[in-house]
């Protein structure tokens, strides 16, 4: 088969299979009284061979090799493939996500893409400083794509900047709100509890809503949070949550704040005792949580909770005993 045939059965340009020639991948088994060349089938193969290499990302010394080398091991050159294909993706994956992002910015012209870019690039900073100023000048300098907020909010470590962060997402309303769904959902209950953090600075129903959800968190922290700003927003299912972390002792002073405010609602303050009640009821209940129980009965209002304030003044344990008739006192029951 003539050099044109080959170029026509096989895709690979006459240029090309000149090129293999002069690189010695592949040379025609014999050449027509003409002088041109001429492939066998097992040169056809060969070339087919190349191609199949190549596709792989192999270069054409290492095809070379592969084909021609009987002590060629393809194991260590796949892997390494692998790991140069892996990062070829992650950074094109990178640059899509960016040019995303500044496309979502809506930008008039290239100035506002590169103050835009300038952003962006701060909020990655290794600086917590830098990534402060990025987050609170985000909102008046130049619009940073609320997909970018959330991320960063999300993998923000320094207190301050990521209150920065949640302050700045809070300002672009609800649209962030499917993407902290998402991380409601992280198997890691620190990406969790800044999700839930960031929702409760985000007012509305939908936000609520999510706060709701995250009331079913198996890590007591991530549902604290959604506790205590549901609680704010009147919500009577943060109440068994706001109860937990009292007995837990997690943030158990701005849980009993959360119920008391709760407690104001005559339709929900008996309820509110009554839980109360019950879990001091719990035998297992350690004498710091029956003192922590007794100074959140403090300022529930109602029969209920007075007389469990009472029973308590007779614990057992001194501390709960004389917290009990502190709260008692200040009730005016004694």
């Amino acid at each position: 088969m003539l050099i044109g045939e080959v170029a026509r059965c096989s895709g690979v340009s006459a240029r090309m299979l000149r090129h293999y020639e002069s690189l010695g991948l592949v040379r025609p088994t014999d050449r027509t009284g003409g002088g041109y060349r001429e492939y066998s089938d097992e040169d056809i193969r060969r070339i087919f061979h190349i191609e199949s290499l190549r596709s792989l990302g192999l270069s054409l010394r290492e095809v070379g090799r592969a084909l021609d080398d009987p002590g060629f091991a393809p194991s260590e050159l796949v892997e390494d493939l692998v790991r140069q294909t892996r990062e070829r993706i992650a950074a094109e994956t990178e640059l899509l996500t960016r040019l995303r992002r500044i496309g979502s910015a809506e930008p008039a012209d290239w100035h506002d893409v590169l103050r835009t870019v300038a952003l962006l690039q701060a909020l990655a900073s290794r600086s917590p400083e830098t990534r402060q100023r990025a987050a609170l000048s985000s909102v008046d300098e130049a619009p940073v794509p609320v997909e970018a907020l959330v991320e960063a909010v999300l993998g923000e470590t320094d207190p301050s900047v990521a209150g920065a962060l949640r302050w700045a997402l809070a300002r672009s309303g609800e649209s962030g709100l499917p993407l902290l769904a998402r991380g409601l959902g992280s198997p890691l209950a620190e990406v969790r509890d800044r999700a839930v953090r960031a929702v409760a600075e985000i007012p509305g129903d939908r936000a609520t809503a999510l706060l709701r959800e995250a009331l079913g968190d198996a890590d007591l922290p991530v549902r604290g949070h959604a506790a205590l700003e549901l609680g704010a927003r009147g919500a009577p299912e943060a109440v068994p949550t706001l109860i937990d972390m009292v007995v837990g002792e997690v943030n158990d002073v701005d849980a009993a704040d959360a119920l008391s405010a709760l407690a104001s609602c005559p339709a929900l303050a008996d309820r509110i005792a009554g839980l109360l009640v019950d879990r001091l009821a719990h035998g297992t209940t350690e004498p710091s949580a029956r003192r922590r129980l007794a100074q959140a009965l403090a300022d529930v209002p109602g029969p209920t909770a007075s007389r469990a304030l009472t029973d308590l003044s007779r614990d057992g344990d001194r501390a709960v005993a004389l917290t009990a008739a502190y709260v008692l006192g200040r009730r005016g029951a004694l």
